[in-house]
């Protein structure tokens, strides 16, 4: 049977091996081409900024954060529209052309580096996925190298959104997607630079427990509340601390409680967010439960990051990176640079009795609890 796809990024992947029809995360082939395509120009773009280093010419932090952001997005559960990955295509090749204005001698940069973005954008990314690659050995260097890019993204991200940056890191994970381009590199060069992905993915950690604990404060040991209270409620899913903090401020006063699920949980052990009484506690377990434990809600959704695995029957998001549903519809909400406000509208301009009280979720393991802003979804429940 002809493969439609091929992704082993993640450890669901099927049978071990690959998703070569559909992702088992649900992602179709459509879209897992153009993550492959969105990688293939990130890694061009990437080669440029690194030359422009070489030449002693500066990047700006946009830059760094636009590849950031780019890898994020491919990461798993993270961003399944099809849409929004070809919107950041599009910004990236105009992005690039502007720099590659500024090279010597742009000859000499790899094809990914030169690629305009002409012709068809679905047989491209045939052509450039994680199998272009022939060399099986050399293939899973590369790929390791990446997905230790993709992680050091996503703490990079979440520290950008609270204002740090650290040029190292940003310079270092741009000249090693570059270097997955180098056909000159051998398995000796590829496993040194697999090491050295690894060192910076510890100094992408302490950037980003750096930008959190002085944004919040230490983490303590905290008991969370499992249970639910008599006030219509919010659910936080996700990373990012930020977009928690912008909702808890939004809705002091307005008789509406807060939740974190899963990959919010950690939130609770911040000095920070204790201030807020409406800071209710943690409701569900882990983040492949969504699915039920986000109807059984009763109540609006707040997906900071990944990882999504919702599929409701009805519901609204926003954001650059949505979900792609057709049961899902947009929802006004600003977008904005890293460090400046959102504004949440359910939280603000819906009335209270519109939202639901949450239901007890009687049956919960708090060993089942696991310990990264873009998806607002309401789920509108039908039944009394």
């Amino acid at each position: 049977m002809e493969q439609k796809m091929f992704c082993y990024q993640c450890q669901e992947t099927a049978g071990c091996k690959g998703c070569t029809m559909s992702g088992v995360c649900g992602k179709k082939p459509d879209v897992a081409a153009m993550q492959d395509l969105l990688v293939y120009v990130t890694k061009g773009i990437s080669a440029v900024t690194t030359a422009l280093r070489q030449e002693g010419k500066q990047v700006s932090a946009e830059i760094n954060h636009l590849i950031t952001l780019n890898l994020f997005t491919t990461i798993t559960n993270a961003n399944f529209d099809k849409e929004s990955i070809e919107a950041r295509i599009r910004a990236t090749l105009t992005e690039k052309e502007v720099l590659l204005a500024q090279i010597t001698d742009p000859s000499v940069l790899p094809e990914a580096a030169k690629w305009n973005g002409s012709g068809n954008w679905e047989e491209k990314a045939q052509t450039v996925g994680v199998l272009s690659t022939k060399n099986e050995d050399i293939r899973s260097l590369r790929e390791l190298i990446t997905y230790g890019l993709k992680g050091l993204s996503a703490y990079s991200k979440h520290a950008n959104v609270l204002l740090k940056d650290d040029s190292e890191v940003d310079t270092f994970l741009q000249q090693a997607l570059a270097a997955t381009l180098d056909d000159n590199l051998n398995m000796e060069d590829l496993i040194a630079l697999t090491m050295e992905t690894g060192k910076h993915g510890v100094s992408g950690m302490a950037l980003l427990d750096k930008a959190n604990t002085e944004a919040y404060g230490n983490p303590e040991i905290t008991k969370v509340n499992i249970g639910v209270g008599k006030n219509p409620g919010i659910l936080v899913s996700g990373h990012d601390l930020r977009d928690l903090e912008m909702l808890l401020e939004q809705t002091q006063g307005t008789g509406v409680d807060v939740y974190t699920h899963s990959e919010m949980l950690p939130a609770h052990y911040y000095p920070a967010f204790k201030k807020y009484p409406n800071f209710i506690g943690n409701y569900g377990n882990a983040w492949w439960k969504q699915k039920e434990e986000f109807e059984s809600f009763n109540g609006p959704i707040l997906m900071t990051t990944n990882c999504i695995v919702l599929r409701p029957r009805t519901a609204t998001r926003t954001d650059s990176t949505p979900p792609a549903q057709p049961d899902i519809q947009d929802a006004p909400i600003f977008r904005e640079k890293s460090g400046s406000r959102r504004t949440f509208p359910l939280s603000l301009n819906t009335p209270k009795n519109a939202l639901h009280q949450p239901k007890l979720k009687r049956e919960i393991s708090s060993a089942d609890l696991h310990m990264h802003r873009f998806w607002l979804l309401q789920i509108r429940l039908l039944r009394q």
